[in-house]
């Protein structure tokens, strides 16, 4: 949240392993003129798919990095307007998981993007889960 030129997604639990948000892409974003970037729309649901693991377990949070990523691009997805994201751990198991995300046009609810991606474990001593408010992580609860 604190990178000035972050995506600035506000990611809320919804369900153990789900996790949702919404969001108005900004213009510098663009690709093409009121057209998201396709790197733009990969970043998010990469990080989407990432906090489906982080709030699983508020005490314990899990950090993973992406290992594979796939995404699927249906529609063109706008700028300046709201869209609404969502994310689903898949599977988990030992140091792996599994999650989808999808982006969609928050009025008509029609899917503008999907992805998988495969994540590891970040390693030991990556992230202090001490210092979680610093670094700036937080998935807010239902």
């Amino acid at each position: 949240m604190e990178n000035p030129i972050g995506l600035h997604l506000h990611i809320y639990r919804t369900a153990p392993g789900e996790v949702e948000s919404s969001y108005v892409a900004p213009g510098h974003f663009e690709g093409y003129p009121g057209i998201l970037h396709g790197g733009i729309v990969a970043a998010i649901i990469d990080d989407i798919c990432c906090h489906t693991q982080i709030g699983s377990d508020p005490q314990n949070p899990r950090f993973m990095f992406s290992a594979k990523i796939e995404v699927k691009y249906r529609r063109n997805v706008p700028t300046g307007k709201m869209l609404k994201i969502t994310a689903k751990s898949i599977k988990s198991s030992g140091r792996t998981a599994e999650a989808w995300a999808g982006i969609f046009d928050a009025e008509s609810n029609e899917l503008l993007a999907e992805g998988k991606t495969i994540l590891v474990d970040v390693p030991e001593g990556t992230v202090d889960n001490k210092k979680l408010d610093e670094l700036g992580w937080k998935v807010y609860p239902e």
